[in-house]
């Protein structure tokens, strides 16, 4: 999503799938963006064990920038491509409510996925609208989180009984060997997976990634793949082709 052209291609691709009949739904984080507005107000961006630390002040700073800037810019985008997009944040309608992360005394106001109301998507997507959801959401007393995107996108998944769940990234997928390209897993399932992981094959960033996958399988989606989003029309070969482009984990 750095890249203009990129961030171009994958909304187009979105509205095509719209056009044909599917249902989308854009679940999106922001971090570099994110950085950036950090570090024109002079605030550090800090990280531990991969997730940002995310105190009162720089809470308020990732509420304004995924809420305001990078979901509207998308938004924008998408109308702009054809589609009608509608923007949102977990917040809205109750879409998501947040609790804290099991590790809040490091991270501060990073929140994991409590509970999901999809009901206020369904008149969207049954009228041809695509959402387009911000990972920010508060919980019962008001409080908001920064939760990882991911996890917001395998969530509500679950609760929407989704036909996929397709996660892009800026790698090829899982990979059988992390120093060899060429050795990408393009099909496993859920034991299949447990296996790489258990042989530490799946490290780093792309634990959360699978994880994530791996619980919206167990509550009922059919499948999920993490995919490679720097290649252009990504996430059409991975759709409308036999082969894909990154890995799919079936059930």
């Amino acid at each position: 999503m750095k890249d203009p052209k990129l961030k171009a291609s994958v909304v187009s691709d979105l509205v095509l799938l719209s056009c044909v009949g599917l249902r989308p739904i854009l679940v999106h984080g922001g971090g570099p963006e994110i950085n950036r507005w950090l570090k024109q107000l002079n605030i550090e961006p800090l990280f531990h064990e991969g997730l940002r630390v995310t105190d009162a002040e720089t809470m308020e700073i990732v509420s304004m920038v995924l809420i305001g800037k990078v979901n509207k810019d998308l938004v924008n985008l998408m109308n702009k491509a054809g589609g009608t997009a509608v923007g949102l944040s977990g917040m809205d309608g109750r879409l998501l409510t947040a609790r804290p992360n099991p590790n809040s005394a490091q991270l501060g106001f990073v929140g994991d996925v409590d509970r999901v109301d999809p009901t206020m998507l369904y008149p969207l997507i049954n009228n041809g609208h695509i959402p387009v959801i911000a990972s920010v959401a508060a919980d019962e007393a008001g409080q908001s989180y920064n939760i990882n995107a991911d996890t917001v996108a395998g969530e509500l998944a679950a609760s929407l009984g989704a036909e996929k769940l397709i996660l892009l990234t800026d790698v090829a997928g899982i990979l059988e060997d992390r120093d060899d390209p060429n050795s990408l897993v393009k099909e496993t399932d859920i034991e299949g997976v447990k296996k790489l992981i258990a042989e530490k094959k799946v490290a780093g960033g792309m634990i959360p990634k699978v994880n994530c996958c791996l619980r919206a399988i167990e509550q009922g989606v059919r499948t999920a793949s993490i995919i490679d989003g720097r290649v252009q029309h990504s996430l059409l070969h991975e759709i409308m082709s036999e082969e894909g482009l990154g890995t799919m984990i079936t059930a």
